[in-house]
């Protein structure tokens, strides 16, 4: 890549959440919508969805990429054990439809969609997973921009 400032990206994002956990999840958004604004300088705009939980993202991020209407997606869903199934499992489960997402519709699909090995219904963790959302979200935010522009320099080269 050439030595010169990266063009600001500009268009829509989709940001798919679940519904579970909310007050976590959306942290994620908030801090996501954050970066993407300062990062871009406003050139990028999100629009959120809410799905019920973590199973329901990739179809909804399947159907919003086909509507060729925006440049990236997002999913975030905060998959705890429930103590009835694997949350791994699920976890694992979104996050490789996620990918396939992506690949069958050559759209940048990034995942907040995270599981811990242990969450209890306390204080100190609902307190330390709604800051970890907050990073998470952040850190979304810089991947996508950063994706879209190396995208972006990679095309103006070809």
């Amino acid at each position: 890549m050439n030595q010169s400032s990266p063009s600001r990206p500009e268009g829509r994002v989709a940001f798919v959440k679940a519904r579970w956990h909310a007050d976590i999840v959306d942290q994620c958004h908030a801090s996501f919508e954050e970066a993407l604004t300062s990062l871009s300088d406003g050139r990028l705009a999100v629009e959120a969805y809410e799905v019920p939980g973590a199973f329901e993202i990739p179809l909804l991020a399947r159907d919003l990429a086909k509507t060729g209407r925006f440049k990236a997606i997002v999913g975030s869903a905060f998959v705890v054990n429930g103590g009835i199934y694997r949350h791994e499992f699920v976890a694992e489960t979104v996050v490789s439809a996620l990918m396939q997402v992506q690949m069958d519709t050559d759209l940048p699909v990034f995942s907040a969609v995270l599981t811990p090995h242990n969450f209890h219904e306390s204080e100190e963790h609902r307190r330390f997973f709604f800051e970890h959302f907050r990073v998470k979200g952040r850190e979304a935010g810089e991947a996508c921009v950063t994706l879209l522009q190396v995208r972006e320099a990679v095309k103006q080269a070809a």
